[in-house]
């Protein structure tokens, strides 16, 4: 196995670990579908109601975070049983369409994608408002790790253009909350997707510019978060951008 195809995994495997933090629930009990079911009709109501639109950005914003849960939940299901499982998982997948939200495998993923509809939502309702990095930072990260299969610096057909709404979302997320609790897993996304863009552009002078900004950005990560396990995957993310140019 090639040094490259290790530090690929590596930088998988740091992923992966980010993502899975916050995976501690048991699988969907009767208890919790009944949870869920209440909350996100509580929500819903608000989102459809006369309230102010920041309340209504709150709603949708934490619909999205109820919604994220229940995907881990099911594609934890997928991963370890082949299927969803149980009664109480099933009556909570049909509830739940029932109500207009549509869970589906995705035949090109595998698993439950990411649910980011809401996520954009909050930010079309309140694109500046208390609620607004939170969501920034759910589509982000939805859309980032739907965006792979094996390695993170090759995307499943993702356009330039795409790249680059994706850059602005991760920028958004850090300029709307610095101090978000989960703010260093954006800053380390959007370590990467700069060197993605690095190795991509459709110009040297645009690849130039993102290799520097991505040197930074992983300079910059290295400072901050000096004891985090996301810092063993920076070298490979300098070993993908290949020395400097000028």
């Amino acid at each position: 196995m090639s040094t490259g195809t290790r530090g690929r995994e590596l930088l998988l495997a740091v992923l992966l670990w980010s993502a899975a933090l916050g995976q501690a629930h048991d699988l969907i009990t009767e208890e919790l579908a009944e949870r869920y079911l209440a909350q996100i009709q509580s929500r819903l109501d608000v989102l459809h109601s006369q309230q102010p639109v920041s309340q209504r950005a709150g709603a949708a914003t934490q619909l999205g975070r109820t919604l994220d849960e229940i995907h881990r939940l099911l594609n934890r299901d997928l991963v370890e049983r082949g299927r969803i499982h149980g009664l109480a998982t099933e009556i909570l997948v049909r509830e739940l369409k029932a109500k207009g939200l549509m869970l589906e495998v995705s035949p090109t993923l595998g698993r439950f994608p990411a649910n980011v509809i809401w996520y954009r939502e909050a930010l079309r309702l309140s694109p500046d408002g208390p609620h607004a990095g939170e969501a920034s930072f759910g589509w982000l990260k939805g859309d980032f790790y739907d965006s792979f299969d094996t390695d993170p610096l090759r995307p499943r057909q993702q356009s330039w253009a795409g790249l680059q709404e994706e850059i602005a979302l991760g920028e958004l997320t850090i300029k709307l909350q610095p101090a978000y609790p989960e703010i260093e897993e954006a800053r380390f996304i959007v370590a990467v997707l700069y060197t993605r863009a690095a190795r991509s552009a459709p110009d040297r002078r645009a690849r130039e510019q993102y290799a520097d900004r991505a040197r930074a950005s992983i300079e910059e990560f290295q400072s901050r978060y000096a004891e985090s396990l996301r810092t063993a995957a920076l070298p490979i993310l300098l070993q993908a951008l290949g020395p400097p140019s000028h």
